[in-house]
């Protein structure tokens, strides 16, 4: 009979040293903490795993997590990509796997489908589950810890730090480049969109009006990055449908470069972009010229309102650190600071918590409300999670059905 596995759960935080943790773990390395896995081979399942199988897909045609169907691993929802990671990954039978942020991207039936597949992997496996949030914890781990950089702390009150996010400043002011034009900013008017007659939206009708602050819900799969690509765009679906972007509608001659000036979009996967030598000031005043990486001179006015920016959400004794050596939390906020400086008339935030531990997200979400408070910018902010203490005054829900989905305006409580 095979014995009762052991289970970690161990939170962490920026002050974690999360991927050199995970690499000695693989590596043969345990904390004492972890001394019954020694000897013993384990897997990683996570986001970064998932990016390097598309890539290898994408660039050189090898279809190793999606072998079993035509449907390509990028064009899956995150619950099908995870789900397709997890069962070729314990077709290797490891003794152990690390879990990063498992429930990351994921909707309510999608996160309940994994605790139930994990639940019943873990009666043969061991499972470290490496998680930002606490809520993410699973109820039969019994040994729980904070990744304080390279310790392992007692998963205690003392070690799990929270703090209220207050900003004590008012937002920056803007430089005025964009003068209102037309309200509303976006309109779509019975919208529908398939791909290879396979329905994905299905008569969309939304209008988002000047300093309007909306939440975007939907189960995987049921069409918000489509959505979301009509609203930019950079979907060619939305040529000859009653689509209005910035009061032009599509394919009336419009340049996809002018829609992109008028627009700040923040998502976790751009950090990618800014892998080089740029100091968080400069990522900032980048945020001007829409370039990654600053290669003009800035002028005053431009320097002083980065200044102003970093005061806020303090941060201006980080103006000359590289971006890319600060916590994942510190760059978050950064990216989204970037985004706003120039007050775009439409800020669209996709996933932004994604991989943030409690406090940051509290930080961040503390952020958002002061944009919509303080600021005519129209914000559509898309997340899986309830985010504790988020004040949309609209929210838009997708519902997946067989002709694809449709949306609504959800009534306030």
């Amino acid at each position: 009979m095979v014995g009762k596995k052991s289970h970690w759960g161990i939170l962490v935080n920026n002050s974690s040293c999360k991927k050199l943790f995970i690499e000695s773990l693989l590596g043969g390395q345990f904390p004492l903490e972890l001394d019954a896995l020694k000897g013993k081979n384990g897997a990683l399942f996570s986001s970064l795993t998932l990016r390097k199988y598309i890539e290898k897909e994408e660039r050189y045609d090898q279809k190793i997590l999606s072998k079993h169907t035509h449907q390509s691993l990028k064009s899956m929802s995150s619950g099908e990509q995870k789900k397709a990671l997890l069962h070729y990954l314990l077709q290797e039978q490891p003794n152990f796997l690390i879990l990063d942020n498992p429930f990351d991207n994921l909707d309510k039936a999608s996160q309940t489908g994994l605790r139930k597949m994990l639940l019943q992997i873990s009666k043969n496996t061991s499972l470290v589950l490496l998680l930002s949030r606490q809520e993410d914890l699973l109820s039969f781990i019994e040994f729980r810890y904070v990744l304080q950089r390279n310790n392992l702390l007692p998963y205690t009150q003392e070690n799990i730090q929270e703090r209220t996010a207050i900003f004590k400043r008012p937002i920056p002011a803007s430089l005025g480049q964009f003068p209102l034009e037309t309200n509303p900013l976006i309109s779509l008017k019975n919208i529908s969109v398939a791909y290879n007659n396979k329905p994905i939206l299905k008569q969309i009708n939304w209008e988002i009006k000047v300093g309007e602050f909306w939440q975007l819900k939907g189960e995987n799969g049921s069409g918000k990055t489509t959505l979301l690509s009509m609203i930019t765009g950079e979907n060619s679906k939305g040529y000859g449908q009653d689509l209005y972007i910035f009061g032009k509608k599509k394919g009336s001659g419009e340049s996809i470069w002018d829609i992109k000036k008028k627009i700040g979009y923040v998502t976790p996967a751009m950090t990618d972009l800014f892998l080089g030598y740029h100091s968080v000031e400069h990522m900032l005043i980048s945020g001007f010229f829409d370039s990654v990486g600053l290669y003009k001179q800035p002028n005053r006015m431009q320097q002083l309102l980065a200044n102003e920016w970093l005061q806020l959400i303090h941060m201006q004794n980080l103006k000359d650190t590289y971006f890319h050596e600060l916590s994942l939390g510190q760059q978050r906020m950064v990216m989204t600071v970037r985004a706003m400086i120039k007050h775009p008339p439409l800020l669209i935030l996709d996933e932004p918590t994604v991989g943030l531990d409690d406090e940051s997200a509290q930080r961040f979400v503390a952020l958002i409300n002061q944009f919509a408070n303080e600021s005519t910018t129209s914000i559509i902010f898309v997340s899986h999670r309830s985010e504790p203490g988020l004040q949309p005054r609209h929210t838009y829900q997708l519902q997946m059905t067989a002709e694809g989905s449709r949306g609504s305006i959800v009534p306030k409580n």
